[in-house]
């Protein structure tokens, strides 16, 4: 099995964060060092590969698994803990690079694939970025403010 997270960060989610099966991908290749709740806490964005979600150097149909994590924040300081560990979107340009992102990630998807999503509430109800990707999960969390749905390549 092959698998590729799109917007890897610091790979919170993942229980081994150097699974075998899988391509770890960013934009960064940074280590974050911050303040939260008066402790001092470090976050290493380490990918294997240095790659814009919008636009993949992978194959068509490459991978059996594609996990889509990208930034949700479209208001957030600069220099804030939340836009250095998570990203920013672009006000401006938002919609068009979440499409293109979720476009791509199908695109590297093989035909019997499944693509994980996960999105954020915060600031972008998830029911506007379906509008956008034009696209329908086949299953997923429906009540919490953190989404995680499942799509299937058509």
């Amino acid at each position: 099995m092959k698998i590729l997270d799109a917007c890897c960060g610091s790979k919170m989610f993942w229980y081994n964060k150097q699974e075998p099966h899988t391509t770890y991908m960013d934009i960064r290749h940074e280590i974050l060092r911050y303040k939260d709740r008066h402790l001092e806490r470090t976050a290493e964005i380490n990918p294997d590969i240095i790659g814009d979600f919008r636009n993949m150097d992978f194959a068509d149909e490459t991978f059996d698994l594609v996990i889509f994590d990208p930034p949700h924040l479209i208001k957030a300081g600069k220099t804030s803990w939340l836009a250095q560990k998570y990203g920013t979107l672009d006000l401006m340009s938002w919609k068009n690079d979440i499409k293109k992102g979720f476009d791509e990630c199908l695109r590297v998807l093989k035909p019997s694939g499944a693509l994980i999503f996960k999105w954020n509430e915060d600031q972008i109800p998830f029911k506007e970025v379906l509008k956008i990707i034009q696209k329908q999960p086949i299953l997923g969390d429906k009540k919490s403010k953190t989404r995680w749905s499942i799509f299937i390549k058509n």
